[in-house]
């Protein structure tokens, strides 16, 4: 079993690793802006959408580059995703009641009120419903990255109050993905990914069963998931269920942690910033101040730097006002409002959801879904930075 001093040290190496990777996301996010809007803008866009066919045996597909990395690698990100919730779930904070209460019901709140303020936009005549979920969700790369700069020496509490809280909130979104994101499903491929995932499942009695094994099925789950019409990141989740957590022999390390440590570098230092240089850039020609005005980037915008602070630290306040959850421990409320303003860098898992909840065919609503989500998160770190900044100031001086 994980002893609570490895369990520990595997949060740590997490974190270190996602903070870490929060400053070549925001160069590749950047580069990406520029380029779009650069006299190297017509080879940016043809690079993402440029088509590439792939072939193996039966399997035959042809998409763009984009398409390849949200549906491919992105495939991995979720896998790993799913590797965190169980690992949180069964030795994390996520085991632990007393302390799962607060930044559950905090990531319930930072789902609600976001998706609240979009709806309240686009509600009516001329708004686009549908794009809801897209602000509901936070990017732990950059949180975390954010956090790290703006307190370094504020309490490790709340460092661990915000990875909670984002992969409660990664539970959350995946569960939209698979609830308002899957339709025209293909049974037989879905029943063909479903015995994928079986066999993965029956792999985790043989405790010494190949590492590559448990490769080749979920590349089978994901070739068949991807096929079915079912979005691939629920293959990626799904599959990171099925792997053990206990150690192969006494001592060593467990298949559930070999695989987190492993894979996490890729994850965070080639796959998000990918997506995030392929989904984040888009042209301002043609756009205007009052474009960020419309419905969807203004609702998707406010719905990250105003709905996520307001449902946070909101419900969070009532937790704790109730006495049904606790300060995380040394923090004081204006830290805690400082991370619940982090919690509005919605970012690459934004950029994701929001690229599922509308054509991707068409052109403006895409663009509009960037513009809103950069300008909401870009809101989100300069004012949550600044109060995390100006708090750790004043811990200095007492």
């Amino acid at each position: 079993m994980l002893t609570g001093a490895m369990a520990r040290r595997l949060t740590l190496d997490f974190l270190k690793t996602e903070t870490a990777s929060g400053v070549i996301l925001t160069s590749a996010a950047l580069l990406a802006v520029v380029l779009a809007n650069s006299p190297w803008a017509e080879h940016y866009f043809a690079f993402i959408k440029h088509e590439i066919p792939i072939q193996i045996g039966a399997f035959q597909e042809t998409k763009p580059v984009y398409r390849w990395i949200k549906e491919g690698l992105m495939a991995i990100f979720f896998f790993v995703v799913g590797l965190e919730i169980k690992h949180e779930i069964l030795r994390g904070e996520l085991s632990n009641p007393r302390r799962l209460a607060l930044p559950v019901l905090a990531a319930v709140g930072g789902m609600a009120a976001p998706a609240a303020v979009y709806l309240l936009i686009n509600g009516g005549v001329g708004g686009a419903p549908q794009g809801w979920p897209t602000p509901t969700a936070t990017d732990i790369a950059f949180a975390l990255a954010a956090l790290a700069v703006a307190g370094p020496r504020l309490p490790p509490s709340l460092r661990i109050f915000l990875l909670t809280l984002a992969i409660a909130d990664d539970l959350g979104a995946v569960a939209l993905i698979a609830i308002l994101f899957t339709s025209d499903v293909n049974m037989y491929a879905l029943g063909g990914a479903a015995a994928s995932i079986g066999l993965m499942a029956l792999m985790s009695q043989w405790k010494s069963a190949p590492y590559l094994f448990y490769a080749a099925c979920f590349a089978l789950a994901w070739a068949f998931c991807l096929k079915s019409g079912v979005n691939t990141s629920l293959a990626g989740v799904a599959a990171a269920m099925t792997v053990p957590i206990d150690p192969r022999k006494p001592g060593h390390e467990g298949p559930l942690k070999h695989f987190m440590e492993s894979l996490h570098p890729y994850v965070a230092y080639l796959i998000l910033p990918l997506f995030a240089f392929a989904a984040a850039g888009f042209s301002f020609a043609g756009l205007s101040f009052s474009a960020l005005l419309s419905p969807i980037p203004l609702g998707i915008a406010l719905g990250l730097f105003v709905g996520k602070q307001v449902g946070v630290f909101g419900l969070s306040a009532l937790a704790i006002g109730l006495k049904l959850a606790r300060r995380p421990t040394g923090a004081k409320w204006l830290e805690l409002y400082g991370v619940s303003l982090l919690c509005g860098i919605g970012f690459t898992m934004s950029l994701f959801i929001g690229g599922l909840a509308f054509d991707p065919n068409d052109t403006l609503a895409q663009t509009e879904v960037r513009m809103g989500v950069i300008v909401g998160s870009l809101l989100s770190t300069l004012m949550g930075m600044a109060v995390l900044g100006y708090a750790q100031r004043i811990r200095g001086d007492d």
